[in-house]
């Protein structure tokens, strides 16, 4: 049988790694499986200013994540890239299963994480961290005075839209209907905000410009008619955020006997407990109301915690 490690973590963004390390500081063996970089959606912000005690100008993703992997390397936490296709979480024993054998532990933590639905237009990839982004609360800041666009017209979208109007000089919400699919409360607010403005019916076709968003093309869905927006020569940029939507990584534990709501979150209560004994979730994939690098890296402290607890009172 493989190794049987006290803490399994799946994943490795900020909350995988943040356990890691708590687990590695705390004496107990401990491996991370990650399928590719580490580092999750923060591994595409080129720019972070919102994480406490931040000890480099010019945060970027990468560079903080690379800080994390080298703080759990140093505490003996075991690496392993592959990619999981079955679970086994009922049990004494929690397994991952990959066509290179399993992965045994005690207990899990889930640090799967979530991922913004795509817009969905030509160029989108190549511009993310570069004037394409999902998250209003991580690079409003970046856009302070400039021009910039949201994508959405539910909730979520038009509540971003209004707090980005803090900080940008003009907000346009880009619908492909001919109204907003928001509560009407919310509405309300956001046709009072003389720095917001609405553009019916309309698709983004595409995004481009030299090596920074400058340029996007969109299309009217009733007409077909397309529309080419440049950013104004003075500014030489604007923002694209997408507010389409998130969606959890969690199609491998379905039917597995995991609770999950009915997006595909995991349910967990504060101490990061899922409905199975010694399964835990961590940040982005939990339900949760706010999905930041800060509170991901808690909830990874948290469920590594809860780990030591849970076994300790096994044994």
């Amino acid at each position: 049988m493989s190794k049987i490690y006290d803490v399994v973590i799946l994943g490795a963004g900020p909350a995988g790694l943040a356990a890691g390390l708590y687990a590695g500081r705390a004496r107990m063996s401990v491996l991370i499986v990650e399928k590719g970089k580490d580092g999750g959606q923060i591994a595409i912000t080129d720019e972070i200013e919102n994480y406490p005690g931040q000890i480099v100008e010019g945060e970027s993703g990468p560079s903080l994540i690379a800080r994390m992997t080298e703080q759990c390397e140093k505490f003996g936490v075991e690496r392993v890239t592959d990619v999981i296709n079955d679970v086994v979480l009922e049990g004494d024993v929690k397994k991952l299963i990959s066509a290179k054998g399993e992965y045994c532990g005690k207990t899990l933590i889930i640090a799967t994480g979530a991922f913004a639905r795509p817009i969905g237009c030509k160029g989108e990839k190549e511009f993310m961290g570069k004037g394409v982004s999902y998250c209003a609360t991580c690079d409003a800041n970046f856009f302070e005075d400039f021009e910039v666009y949201v994508v959405g017209g539910g909730d979520s979208a038009v509540e971003e839209a209004m707090y980005l109007t803090k900080f940008a000089r003009k907000v346009t919400i880009i619908h492909r209907r001919d109204e907003l699919r928001a509560a009407k409360s919310i509405q309300e607010k956001a046709f009072k905000n003389p720095k917001l403005h609405f553009m019916w019916d309309t698709v983004v076709e595409e995004v481009g410009g030299d090596g920074i968003l400058s340029e996007m093309t969109v299309k009217n869905v009733k007409t077909g008619e397309l529309t080419k927006i440049v950013a104004d020569e003075e500014d030489g940029m604007f923002g694209v955020f997408g507010f389409i939507g998130t969606l959890p990584s969690t199609k491998i534990f379905e039917g597995k006997g995991l609770e999950l709501d009915e997006r595909g979150y995991i349910p967990t209560d504060d101490n990061m407990k899922t409905n199975i004994p010694g399964v835990f979730a961590a940040g982005d994939v939990r339900v949760k109301s706010l999905r930041q690098v800060v509170t991901a890296a808690a909830d990874g402290a948290i469920a590594t915690t809860q780990c030591e607890k849970y076994i300790n009172e096994m044994e």
